[in-house]
């Protein structure tokens, strides 16, 4: 096993793992929202890495048999001027992706990768490190509690 910066030879691995990351939340979505469309493979790929790209972000995978198994994405967040009227606004990293496909999870690669991101985040002096969980993703929030992650804010939703 080995753990590296993202690199294009691994392209079609990733997109692999954002997908299988998106049909398990499908799986878990008590409220039949989340969706995959026809061209979300190759959109949100692009979508994450662009957003890595203009938020001075980094990924790292975790790669075995030459194939990425394994992956966590975070970008520095950049404020707006409306975000220090009511913050203090500390330097902080967001994950914005982790994901270990599902016959490697349980075996340290999730730690090792959130590991890797945190120590990005440190050496580019943020403050806090922030993620969203998928409330109905117990097992994922189960793993970032024991990881020291704590709740800040939560989202309710009510359907009408």
């Amino acid at each position: 096993m080995k753990f590296i910066e993202y690199n294009n030879r691994y392209e079609e691995n990733v997109k692999d793992l954002l997908v299988e990351l998106e049909k398990y939340i499908i799986s878990i979505d008590e409220d039949n929202l989340d969706n995959i469309s026809d061209d979300y493979r190759e959109k949100y790929f692009l979508k994450t890495l662009n957003e890595i790209n203009e938020n001075n972000g980094k990924m790292y995978l975790a790669i075995e048999n030459n194939k990425a198994i394994g992956l966590v994405a975070g970008i520095i967040y950049k404020y707006s001027d409306d975000d220090y009227l009511d913050y203090k606004c500390p330097k902080k990293g967001i994950v914005t992706e982790l994901i270990i496909s599902k016959n490697y999870q349980k075996g340290g690669l999730g730690k090792t990768l959130l590991h890797k991101i945190e120590n990005y985040f440190r050496e580019q002096e943020c403050e806090y490190i922030i993620l969203d969980v998928f409330a109905y993703n117990k097992n994922a929030i189960d793993f970032y509690k024991r990881n020291n992650y704590h709740t800040r804010m939560e989202t309710l939703i009510k359907k009408i």
